[in-house]
């Protein structure tokens, strides 16, 4: 699996910002802003997860057709993996 820095970055982000939400938490700040930063976070793991798939499709396409494979389902085993992870 290929993984860059931009996707380290981004889990980086959603990892602060979860111990932001815990301390929101132990500080019993408003429930309204709590549910507000765990959907950031969702979506933030959400576009992350779809960077991982995108990137790595690419490659796993030319394997497919080096091996003489079908590339059609290495796509179709991508979009089943982004939909049951949401």
């Amino acid at each position: 699996m290929k993984c860059d820095e931009s996707m380290k970055r981004r889990l980086l982000r959603a990892e602060g910002q979860i111990r932001g939400i815990l301390k929101m938490m132990e500080e019993e700040k408003n429930c309204k802003d709590v549910v507000s930063q765990l959907a950031a976070v969702r979506s933030a793991i959400d576009k992350t997860m779809a960077l991982v798939v995108a990137v790595n499709l690419e490659q796993c396409i030319l394997e497919e057709q080096a091996s003489g494979g079908n590339t059609s389902k290495v796509v179709q085993e991508a979009v089943e993996l982004l939909v049951r992870s949401r």
